[in-house]
């Protein structure tokens, strides 16, 4: 068991406000506009422009929506539903909800209708606040199976002229309609900020759902501050900080950032135009600080690669000759200062990390070769570690103690234990802090069966304290497997150490109860893509690419090159490359971007199936669905790749 104590991460920083006195978002906000109005709270960029609120635009947006709100009927208790890209009117709406005693619920915004559909029925809202004509088709779409909305405010208007139903509003009409109500009764919205309680249920957070659908965590005001307080003494901020608002709002991470540490440390929060534009946007604005999942960083380092795939041989000679040299000195906790120089400089600028003080990782695990390459250029990068039930992250390295195995060590008054350790001391991770979920709405049930007796929470991950006393995780203990000759192993480890390849976009290893371990790998097509012009490879589609030979002889180089690394009975003795990749929408990831093996399992079994016998191929006929609903028929053959003395 270890604790983390406030003396070993030292004080928040910067003049903090009272949590336990604005203990309710709108109170909070209500108060930075008071005590600095006219200092920039967030950022939008727009057809090229950087918008600037201020934190006394952002209160009066606030008052206006959570008035209207009121006066259409939004009560205590009850829940306004969000979904979009990361925009400032999303943060206003979930405040402004807040403010009425309802709760927001944030819907990831590549939902398919769907998933919206069982998340709106499960809380019924009366309102939901949707950004674009794309969001707004999706709540349409649904018809009469969503009678409850009464109101659908949208912020973008274009496209919307075609529209004809009465429940659709802009939000700029919106606004009005509680303006008017303000200015018969002014001290309205005060009134309603002073009524805000702590206790309540402020924010209903869905799980990653890797299994089935998700459940939606509740989160006090009090819980909320609270935790984003104590992640600010391990990682503090102030309001010189900028951040770039990349991942959705609707994850637990993201919540923390462009919402809790925005309204505490008044921290600069700025939205990218889109999604797209996230790393040229970062460039301009240089962020202090950022958060980025690993597959994100996965990404960056992958087209810094490619990158260099255009280059001139000169010039790639010495990226990579620097790059060798820059993560070798990283492994023996050293900085090398010709590779910083040559390379490592240069790249930081124009990535857009030039002005970084610190940066983190997290929502799944981050393999040591990615982790290594950012902090060879350096990146102060932070592995985290947590879970929505726990609101966000609660361990992290700390600053010149960053160990690539481990998740670091624990906040402030959190306190871990690993549940029934083996003779290697692996166990599930068990973790219990002040600010931990209520409970799962609607759902008493689940809550009982992940908090014991002692309001432990019950992770579902295995892992181990090591001699420092840092987190170490493993995998989930419902993935971690034996193979049928007895020999453990984590798929998790094996393909954290396969996508740090600049070609491979996923990889899912399989084994369990099988005589030898099997992968089925993911292309990152527009690499792969790229390479193969490069080398002159007539290609069409993905599917057509990922059965090139030469594709096939080139990943071969890449899986050989990990199994190097792993002990010969974990080494991968067969894989294929699949016609498609991974996706979320067809349920094979989470909207985290986490693996669904059951899903895998069941819907490539039979290519599965092929791997562990003699067969040199798998033959493929099926249908794949496109999120615009056009359907494409795959018929493709896919070979099966052995290596080393596989039969």
């Amino acid at each position: 068991m270890v604790t983390g104590e406030i003396a070993n991460w030292g004080p928040a920083g910067g003049n903090l406000p009272d949590v336990t006195v604005y203990d309710t978002l709108p109170k909070l906000l209500r108060k930075n506009a008071q005590d600095a109005p006219n200092e920039v709270a967030q950022r939008e960029k727009d057809f090229g422009i950087w918008n600037e609120v201020t934190w006394r635009d952002f209160n009066d947006h606030v008052s206006k929506m959570a008035v209207a709100m009121r006066e259409m009927g939004v009560e205590a208790g009850g829940v306004v539903a969000l979904i979009g890209d990361n925009r400032p009117e999303w943060v206003w709406g979930e405040v402004a909800a807040h403010a009425t005693g309802a709760m927001s619920m944030g819907i990831y915004r590549e939902a398919l209708e769907d998933e919206i559909l069982y998340l709106l029925n499960y809380t019924k809202p009366l309102l939901v606040i949707a950004e674009d004509e794309e969001q707004v088709d999706k709540l349409l779409n649904l018809g009469d199976r969503i009678p409850y909305v009464q109101r659908i405010v949208y912020s973008d208007p274009r496209g919307m002229s075609k529209y004809d139903d009465e429940r659709l509003w802009n939000l700029e009409r919106f606004e009005e309609a509680g303006a008017a109500a303000l200015k018969s009764e002014p001290e309205l919205y005060d009134r309603m900020v002073d009524a805000t309680n702590a206790e309540d249920v402020a924010i209903l957070c869905t799980t990653s759902g890797t299994t089935s659908n998700p459940k939606l965590a509740m989160w006090q005001s009090r819980a909320f501050l609270g935790h984003a307080v104590n992640y600010l003494k391990a990682d503090p901020k102030d309001s010189s900080d900028e951040y770039l608002s990349i991942l959705p709002l609707s994850w637990v991470m993201e919540q923390m950032y462009a919402v809790g540490w925005n309204m505490i440390a008044r921290m600069t929060v700025n939205f990218p135009e889109e999604e797209s534009t996230a790393m040229a946007d970062m460039r301009e604005i240089g962020p202090s600080f950022v958060l980025l999942s690993p597959r994100v960083w996965e990404i960056v380092a992958a087209e810094v690669r490619a990158r260099m795939m255009e280059s001139t041989p000169w010039k790639q000679a010495i990226y990579y000759w620097a790059e060798k040299r820059g993560m070798e000195a990283v492994s023996k906790g050293q900085k090398d200062g010709l590779s910083e120089w040559l390379l490592f400089r240069a790249l930081r600028d124009r990535l857009g990390f030039s002005n970084l003080k610190s940066a983190a990782t997290g929502g799944a695990a981050m393999g040591p070769e990615i982790f290594k390459f950012f902090q060879a250029m350096g990146v102060p990068l932070k592995q985290l570690y947590g879970q929505t039930e726990g609101l966000g992250a609660y361990t992290i390295h700390k600053n010149g103690a960053v160990d690539y195995n481990t998740v670091g060590f624990p906040f402030p008054n959190c306190t871990l234990q690993v549940k029934d350790p083996d003779v290697e001391g692996v166990g599930e991770i068990l973790v219990k802090h002040p600010h931990m979920m209520l409970g799962y709405y609607k759902n008493e049930e689940a809550t009982r069966e992940v908090f014991d007796a002692e309001g432990y929470f019950h992770t579902g991950d295995a892992g181990y304290l090591d001699e420092n006393k840092h987190l170490v995780v493993i995998d989930r203990i419902s993935d971690l497997a034996e193979t049928s000759e007895g020999v453990r192993f984590s798929p998790q480890f094996i393909e954290n150490k396969i996508k740090f390849s600049t070609f491979i976009a996923e990889a899912v290893i399989v084994g369990k109860d099988r005589p030898y371990l099997t992968a089925i790998i993911c292309i990152r097509y527009p690499i792969v893509s790229k390479w193969a012009e490069q080398k002159r490879i007539a290609f069409t589609t993905y599917t057509d690419l990922a059965a090139r030979p030469e594709v096939y002889e080139m990943m071969r180089a890449e899986v050989e090159r990990v199994n190097a690394d792993l002990l010969p009975a974990q080494r991968i003795k067969k894989f294929v490359l699949l016609y498609k990749e991974l996706d979320a929408d067809d349920g094979e990831l989470t909207r985290t971007k986490k693996v669904r093996r059951k899903v895998i399992a069941e819907k490539y079994a039979d290519i599965i199936g092929n791997l562990y016998s003699d067969t040199d191929y798998v033959d493929i006929d099926t249908v794949i669905s496109f999120q615009d609903g056009t359907k494409q028929r795959i018929k493709t053959k896919l070979k099966v790749e052995k290596l080393g003395d596989a039969a």
